[in-house]
């Protein structure tokens, strides 16, 4: 009887504890600056190297993740495996790789090198950089699901957090 009396205290404390303890996790680094901190997203719709089309509009609704990149870019070598990781870990994500490299040999070559399965729309003439304001790589733009971009990570991010400003 007394087990039956104290279970809900128990099963409260529990609760106060877990709940303490997912809050008690690191943030995600300060956004980089960026002028589209919370502006929606630059809409587009790009042909990918597998040959299909990513549209922004097809992600609303949907937490994205843009990733600008390209292969001669020494801290892309660092934050590109773990953009995999998580893109496979979190299907519920959208993600996007933009490569800004001048030939599509060469963004082949950094999707294959790195076992990338998400689309990757290699940006000739860099427009759609210019559209996104990107002057350093990589830049990383998390977009909620109402296509507000929420978060910004530069070349300085760590490898954990666009794990964390995904959540």
């Amino acid at each position: 009887m007394l087990a039956s009396k104290y279970g809900w205290v128990a099963r409260c404390a529990v609760g106060l504890a877990l709940t303490i303890c997912s809050c008690a996790g690191k943030a995600p680094a300060a956004s980089y600056p960026s002028a589209l901190l919370s502006k929606p997203v630059p809409a587009f719709k790009r042909p990918t190297l597998d040959g299909s089309t990513f549209d922004t509009g097809s992600a609303r609704g949907k937490v994205m993740v843009v990733k600008f990149f390209a292969k001669y870019c020494e801290p892309c070598k660092k934050t590109l495996p773990k953009a995999e990781a998580l893109h496979k870990d979190r299907s519920d994500i959208v993600f996007v790789g933009i490569s800004e490299d001048e030939s599509e040999v060469d963004a082949r070559e950094v999707k294959d090198s790195y076992g990338l399965t998400f689309p990757i729309v290699h940006d000739r003439g860099n427009v759609l950089s210019g559209r996104f304001r990107v002057s350093d790589l990589p830049i990383t733009f998390v977009v909620s699901a109402d296509g507000n971009i929420k978060w910004v990570g530069g070349p300085d991010q760590s490898e954990d957090d666009l794990a964390r400003a995904v959540q």
